[in-house]
């Protein structure tokens, strides 16, 4: 596994619209990455740091992001790629780590006259439910926290059409804070392949740096 961090030049015009539109910068990743990636698909998410903006973007295999960068960033291609198995090397059951996590929390809610199986899926927009939503997904991923370990940083509202077509509302939240692993394989499955919905999105992305 391999992750990148790329440089965004907010002063363009094409990347201020990516920012608003996550369907823009999730087809890049995807052209860039090429047809035969595109089952695999990528994590990813927008990042902030000491007033720069960047794109962070999980792979499987070492990637070629200059394409990206040319579109999104600077022409110097400002593009950061690290072995992330060496990081998942160094996980172990109860090791502490901080973490950040930007996600999709949502709830399915079934009425009488609703007919799919699971119901409709609706965002959690109080943060006391954003708060609970984590709390309930760390032992099903393979770690534990409390609700004083942790805080909701940022939350961001997208809407957008799909392809030209359809309208797409998601709710982005950011979480930080510190986490104890209680199931190193679950855990390591859970920075992987990321946690909850919306993950072409810029969702679902958990990255942690020791304690």
């Amino acid at each position: 596994m391999y992750l990148s961090r790329i440089k965004l030049d907010t002063k363009k015009r094409e990347t201020m619209i990516a920012l608003s539109n996550p369907q823009k910068i999730h087809g890049a990743i995807e052209s860039a990455l090429g047809i035969e990636h595109e089952r695999l698909r990528s994590l990813w998410r927008i990042d902030e740091l000491r007033g720069e903006t960047y794109l962070l973007v999980l792979t499987k295999d070492m990637p070629n992001f200059s394409t990206v960068s040319e579109q999104f960033g600077y022409n110097s291609g400002i593009v950061e790629t690290k072995d992330y198995d060496k990081l998942l090397n160094r996980i172990t059951t109860g090791s502490r780590w901080r973490f950040k996590l930007t996600a999709n929390p949502t709830k399915c809610h079934k009425t009488p006259d609703d007919d799919s199986p699971r119901g409709k899926v609706t965002s959690l927009i109080s943060v006391p439910y954003q708060e609970e939503w984590l709390c309930k997904r760390a032992e099903a991923n393979g770690f534990s926290l409390s609700l004083e370990d942790f805080l909701v940083t940022k939350t961001n509202n997208y809407a957008f059409r799909k392809n030209g077509r359809q309208n797409v509302y998601i709710l982005s939240v950011t979480f930080e804070g510190i986490l104890t692993v209680q199931d190193a394989d679950l855990f390591r499955k859970a920075l992987t392949e990321g946690i909850g919905r919306g993950k072409a999105y810029g969702n679902g992305l958990l990255t942690v740096v020791q304690a």
